[in-house]
């Protein structure tokens, strides 16, 4: 692969991939998951981009990169995990703006919706990684949480490799309509945060008001 043309992200990828095959992609992968800004839209395609000229199988790369999302989503469940409840509960009790109730609000709804929100969390950018932390405070089990992780990030993986492995030399056309899926996620995300800052403020200044 002609490589001097590819920076940042895209050089570490391929050099991973050159160095390791398709076990590279995977650990490039993996390490997404725990880093969430390195973009598995610039490396998922890159490696179907790889995997057409030969270098390794496109079954391969499949196996791989899922294995790599598993592996990483396993090590933040095991962030939450050992994060648990009860520190939780004291890390939110001394955040300003925050009181138990969110908490208690948040954990009746992963228990009401937890298995879609791991499975569905796998194809949505920034909560692919997150979404695997309250899993692991929760408490799901493992091996549901391993399934689920394992079936959305395999539909998510599959979707960007064959792109890449189609578009050939063009791979890099698919980071930038992905981009706009992300730029679309955080401005919802950035619009809720500020929905719910405000309500917060007003309640506690109402609060302060009262008394």
């Amino acid at each position: 692969m002609q490589t001097e043309n590819l920076d940042g992200v895209a050089q570490w990828a391929v050099s991973l991939m050159e160095n390791l095959g398709s076990p590279g992609a995977g650990l490039a992968i993996a390490l997404e998951n725990l880093f969430p800004p390195l973009p598995s839209e610039i490396i998922l395609p890159l490696a179907g981009f790889t995997a057409s000229q030969g270098t390794f199988g496109l079954a391969e790369v499949l196996f791989w990169t899922t294995l790599g999302s598993v592996a990483g989503a396993l090590a933040l469940y095991g962030l939450g995990a050992g994060l648990g409840r009860d520190r939780l509960r004291r890390v939110v009790a001394r955040m300003p703006l925050m009181n138990l109730h969110d908490v208690d609000r948040a954990e009746a709804w992963f228990a009401r919706h937890g298995d879609k929100a791991v499975f569905f969390g796998r194809m949505i950018p920034l909560f692919r990684s997150l979404i695997s932390v309250p899993a692991g405070v929760e408490r799901m089990p493992v091996l549901r949480f391993t399934l689920l992780t394992t079936v959305g990030s395999a539909i998510w993986n599959t979707g960007f490799v064959l792109a890449g492995y189609q578009l050939g030399e063009r791979w890099d056309e698919v980071e930038q309509y992905a981009g706009l899926l992300q730029k679309a996620v955080i401005a919802v995300v950035g619009v809720a945060v500020a929905v719910f800052l405000i309500h917060r403020v007003r309640q506690r200044t109402r609060g302060t008001m009262a008394s």
